[in-house]
């Protein structure tokens, strides 16, 4: 490390934010041997991960321009923008920022070297006004090592004689450096004596501090542009040590960068050339098909094949501190399986193989998966979600039909997540938004076609008893969804003009489970006073799962009138296109004045539910509505083809960057999005759901079949079964079930069957019965050597009640 003798005074330097989240450019080199990824928004250079896709290592990294004298502009604030792929579906980029007051225009070529970890940017600098010697140009970066802005040590340096700046936080080495020596360099903490300071106020660099230790940092260098007429070639480089941060970024500096930018453009065109094409160019200059395959690769971590994270970026950066260590580069199994089936649409089976792999080696002993964690498996956040562990099962029976399933077993996978569905389903403890548990009609449309597909993997093995009990949980749960879920005759169907609709989420266990939207539901996101709402004003798109994955036809009279409740709450217009909110009262999103979400806000609209939307019209045969939402998301994607979590869907506020149909300061990219996208794309040319497993469609829709069961657990006691059925008790361990129809004149033995996933069953004859008559039984356990000491009971309904009722 440098001397100390000329230190930055300022330490620590303000309180350390993340950047915006508005993304319009991510990249990474295709090779595996280059470990850096980059984001783009507003021109310049945001955060710069490595040596994986969840450490990010820089805030961001602009140019400052002054003329020594009065002049003083900063690239992010005071250009206008534009930007270009260097070729379709390739993730490297051509910037070019024009200073508003015609002064300047700064190009920028952005890409990684594919053979080292360093990130280059070629800069020309053309001076419209006055001459370029007129001119002083700066870098300034700011670290942010291993995810964090406080506790980075900067300092000036040399690798072997050339002259760098280098920042190091524990094991993480960066070095800056340039294709021509800088002409002063110096490291200073943030907001006090870091390089903006210094130019903006003395419109040029004065400040020369030799070290900044510990602290939010920034770097800064003034170019020598004058040397190579305007032109010069920066080099963020990485290692673990700073020898090694120097020697990558000399090595990389020493090659003819032309050659280095068309050995990157020929790396992605061969993996560009794995995929169908699907797409075309935009108004933007962008193949938003072409993006979004690049998207989905981009966002694969190299080490861990198949590891593809949510996003690139961290909703709402700029407000956000180092105590948000995970942003979106985490991964969610929901997100990658959905990024899967996007590989799957493209024609790329291979890398959804490997998705597959990645999800089977995470998987949790008993079955599931966390709800989102690190690129080891390790978790970030502790929820349960019950979809994130039907959606491997779906995975792999998606491969299976293409053909692309051979070379490892899945079955293993699928077993231990069966048995998690089956143990612990339908209830989930959170919904796919992460807020609320209950019976949730998207959950409830994977868990069932999950089991359904578990079913003929079994079939394939051999094991017709596991695949019989995997379709007959699969048709009491079908069967139930409308009794979890469905409520007729409130305020708002009267209102809307229909019947009924399916709610947005029914807590377990409702203290009248023939009202599922009586109970009321806790919502997250929400003022104190205003988070606990009755679960039938709760209306969300969740319900076009039920069509999407094959269980409900579109023309469901009940979606039918699902959908007409769904536009008259959840959908709205702006200036490119209708946007739908997650659900009514959804407060994940900016606040009116739009101030950053913090805990609370306004939810806005997602581009990923015009997919949806878009999927369950062609279900109904309109792939001309499809088209037109198709092309409504390409209007809502960023300049650079960056598909946004949320739009801005309120009046416009410039001052905060907020526009009326553009990309709200949530994530962008989402990956997510993208990968509906590309589905939608497939879906549009084959004119059917691509992705609609075939399972439920053939079991529910065209053989109509039912349940003959009812069944009672320990966590689902059902009092009441209909007319015609058996009662099937379920437990979780060996049991014997001494039963009787006849108020215990005679009584029955029945023993348990083991299903092999850790339930066990045994089937009560009821289907006799008549209503009023009731089965009254007890258990013993072997195992245990005890009897309950419990006697529980279960009537058969008079006809005219067509509902289970349950108790807690």
């Amino acid at each position: 490390m440098s001397s100390t003798e000329n230190a930055a005074p300022g330490w620590p330097g303000i309180a350390p934010r993340w950047t915006s989240s508005a993304k319009e450019g991510v990249g990474t080199s295709a090779s595996y041997q280059s470990r850096v990824w980059f984001t783009i928004s507003h021109g310049i250079l945001n955060e710069v991960y490595y040596p994986r896709i969840d450490q990010a290592n820089t805030r961001d990294m602009e140019f400052l321009v002054a003329d020594g004298d009065q002049y003083f502009s900063e690239e992010r604030r005071d250009t206008n923008r534009r930007i270009a792929p260097l070729e379709q579906g390739v993730p490297g980029y051509r910037l070019v920022n024009s200073c508003k007051r015609g002064r300047y225009r700064m190009t920028k070529i952005v890409i990684t070297d594919p053979e080292r970890d360093v990130l280059l940017q070629k800069v020309h600098f053309d001076a419209s006004k006055g001459k370029l010697e007129d001119y002083g140009v700066y870098a300034l970066l700011a670290p942010h090592i291993g995810n964090r802005g406080y506790g980075n040590n900067g300092w000036i340096g040399n690798y072997k004689g050339t002259p760098m700046l280098f920042a190091q936080r524990e094991g993480v080495s960066l070095a800056l450096a340039g294709s021509t020596a800088f002409r002063k360099m110096s490291c200073g903490y943030v907001g006090v004596s870091d390089g903006w300071q210094d130019v903006s106020a003395n419109k040029k660099m004065i400040w020369e501090y030799s070290a900044a230790s510990n602290g939010n940092i920034a770097l800064t260098a003034e170019l020598d542009l004058t040397s190579n007429d305007g032109e010069c070639v920066t080099a963020i480089a990485f290692g673990r040590t700073p020898d090694e941060a120097g020697q990558q970024a000399r090595n990389a500096l020493l090659k003819d960068f032309d050659r280095v930018q068309r050995t990157f453009v020929d790396g992605w065109k061969e993996v560009q050339s794995q995929s169908m094409d699907l797409g075309k160019t935009y108004e933007t200059g962008f193949d938003l098909y072409r993006v979004s395959n690049t998207v989905l690769r981009t966002h694969e971590e190299k080490s861990y094949p198949g590891a593809v994270i949510a996003s690139l970026s961290i909703p709402w950066g700029f407000s956000k501190s180092d105590d948000d260590l995970g942003g979106y580069h985490l991964i969610w199994p929901r997100d990658l399986a959905q990024a899967a089936g996007g590989f799957i649409a493209s024609g790329d089976a291979e890398h959804a193989r490997e998705t597959l792999l990645y999800l089977m080696s995470t998987q949790e002993e008993d079955g599931h998966w966390l709800q989102n964690m690190w690129l080891d498996g390790s978790p970030y956040w502790g929820g349960v979600q019950m979809d994130e562990t039907a959606f491997p099962i779906l995975v792999a029976d998606q491969l299976k039909r293409v053909d692309a399933l051979s070379g490892f077993d899945a079955w293993p996978m699928i077993q231990r997540a069966a048995g998690y569905l089956v143990r612990n389903g339908p209830v989930t403890q959170q919904d796919r938004w992460e807020e609320d548990g209950g019976y949730s009609p998207f959950t409830l449309a994977a868990e069932i076609a999950g089991l359904l597909a578990a079913a003929d993997f079994a079939e394939e093995k051999g094991d017709y008893g596991l695949a019989s009990y995997l379709r007959e949980t699969a048709d009491t749960w079908n069967e139930a969804i409308e009794r979890w879920t469905y409520v007729t005759g409130t305020k708002l169907a009267k209102r809307v003009g229909v019947n009924g609709y399916y709610v947005r989420i029914a807590p377990a266990n409702p203290s009248d489970i023939e009202l599922p939207g009586s109970a009321f539901v806790s919502l997250r996101n929400r003022p104190l006073g205003q988070e606990v709402v009755p679960g039938e004003q709760l209306v969300s798109v969740d319900a076009l799962a039920l069509v999407r994955y094959g269980l409900r036809s579109a023309k469901d009279p009940r979606i039918l009138d699902t959908v007409k409740v769904i536009d008259a709450t959840l959908r709205k217009e702006t200036r490119t296109g209708p946007v739908w909110h997650r659900y009514n009262l959804d407060g994940y999103g900016e606040h009116d004045d739009g101030s950053p979400f913090d805990g609370t806000g306004v939810g806005r609209g997602w581009p990923l539910l015009a997919g949806e939307r878009a999927h369950y019209e062609i279900a109904k045969g309109e792939v001309q509505e499809a088209e037109r939402l198709l092309h409504v998301i390409e209007a809502q994607a960023s300049p650079g083809g960056l598909i946004p979590e949320q739009i801005w869907d309120a009046e416009d506020i410039p001052k905060r960057g907020l526009h009326n149909g553009r990309p709200a300061g949530s994530a962008m990219p989402l990956v997510w999005a993208h990968a509906e996208y590309i589905k939608l794309a497939r879906s549009i040319r084959e004119r059917k759901v691509f992705d609609m497993p075939p399972q439920p469609v053939i079991r529910y829709q065209t053989k109509r079949t039912s349940s003959k069961l009812a069944a009672w657990r320990f966590n689902q006691k059902i009092r009441t079964i209909p007319h015609g059925r058996n009662l099937r008790i379920e437990v979780l361990a060996p049991a014997i079930i001494h039963w009787s129809s006849d108020g215990w004149k005679t009584v029955t033995d029945s023993k348990t069957v083991d299903t092999g996933l850790g339930i066990h069953y045994a089937d009560l004859e009821a289907m006799g019965l008549s209503p009023g008559e009731s089965v009254v039984f007890t258990f013993f356990w072997p195992e245990a050597n005890k009897w309950e000491g419990v006697d529980f009971q279960v009537a058969v309904a008079e006809p005219a009640l067509t509902t289970v009722q349950a108790e807690s």
